[in-house]
């Protein structure tokens, strides 16, 4: 049997351990979806019980080299760990609801959820690869359907009306969808979660963010990173709209000119080791040709001590007499 290193959220294993799944939705089983950001197929892991209803995403940090791990006596082979991390269900609907948008750019139609679904389901499916192992099924996304947390993240990002006898139908909504992310940036800025994070620290700290006077473009800068890691699950055009709807002009303003300095200062330090390199070599030239320089013989030597002063110079000889 094939072991795995897992880190999973407590609240997955306490079900687990409890036993309360709800069996509807293959608790323990994993269920493959277009991810966000790339649309590529993704294992996640869903997880419904009577109280709680949440989905978690996998990801394996694999090393480069061959690696194990050591775990009391025994020694496991592959060295990969699994991160299960849980993901805000509202990011996996949105590649499905577009999965069937219009190709003109148009908002479409209202639909019911099971509509929804159930096309999404067979376009997911049809234009999925005929590898298994990469294979969107319909059974999939119906799984995934029928979890509490998607239905209530379909309310949270669509347009939705009511039409008799009580049926409600939805509509994707990119603004809606906007606006909801921003209640999520505002949520990580109040968690603290840049504060909590020393990479991101450092960050803000090696563009001078953190240095007196900058107060106001710090906070803007811990505004920026949030937007950055909620946009991590955005696809690019829903990850430009995102941006766009935040004011970043005078951070951005702030960013070009450091590292235009950075680059000056790259320049001039190119062109000071370029003048050192050349003083070098010309000094050098010097020296071999120096070194190469013939010696006189004693004779001229002898000459050069010479005292020639009341001497007659050797033109003298030549002149014409008066």
């Amino acid at each position: 049997m094939t072991v795995q290193i897992s880190v999973l959220p407590d609240d997955i294993i306490h079900t687990i351990l409890d036993g309360t799944t709800v069996q509807r939705v293959n608790n323990g089983s994993f269920i493959r979806l277009p991810h966000p950001r790339t649309g590529l197929p993704t294992l996640f892991l869903p997880c419904q019980t009577a109280l709680s209803s949440t989905i978690s995403e996998l990801q394996a940090v694999e090393p480069i080299n061959a690696r194990s791990w050591f775990i009391e006596n025994e020694v496991i082979s592959d060295g990969k760990l699994l991160l299960i991390t849980p993901v805000d269900p509202a990011f996996l609907l949105v590649p499905i609801l577009r999965s069937f948008s219009p190709k003109n750019g148009s908002l479409g139609q209202f639909r019911t959820a099971d509509d929804i679904f159930e096309e999404a389901a067979i376009k997911l499916e049809q234009s999925s690869s005929k590898d298994s192992t990469e294979t969107i099924s319909a059974k999939d996304v119906a799984t995934f359907a029928s979890m509490n947390c998607c239905k209530d993240a379909l309310t949270r990002i669509c347009d939705s009306q009511e039409l008799p006898p009580d049926i409600m139908v939805y509509r994707f909504s990119p603004t809606k969808y906007v606006k909801y992310l921003k209640l999520k940036v505002l949520n990580l800025l109040e968690a603290n979660v840049v504060e909590g994070s020393r990479t991101l620290v450092r960050s803000l700290a090696k563009d001078g963010l953190m240095e007196d006077g900058n107060e106001k473009l710090l906070e803007v800068g811990r505004l920026k990173i949030a937007c950055d890691l909620v946009a991590q699950y955005l696809p690019p055009d829903l990850c430009t709209m995102h941006l766009a709807s935040y004011d970043f002009s005078e951070l951005n303003a702030y960013l070009e000119k450091l590292e235009e300095e950075k680059r000056l200062k790259a320049r001039e330090a190119s062109s000071s080791k370029n003048r050192k390199k050349a003083i070098k070599k010309e000094d050098s030239k010097e020296k071999i040709d120096k070194r190469k320089a013939p010696k006189a013989s004693q004779g001229v030597e002898k000459l050069k001590k010479t005292n020639i002063n009341g001497m007659a110079k050797l033109s003298t000889f030549f002149a014409k007499k008066s």
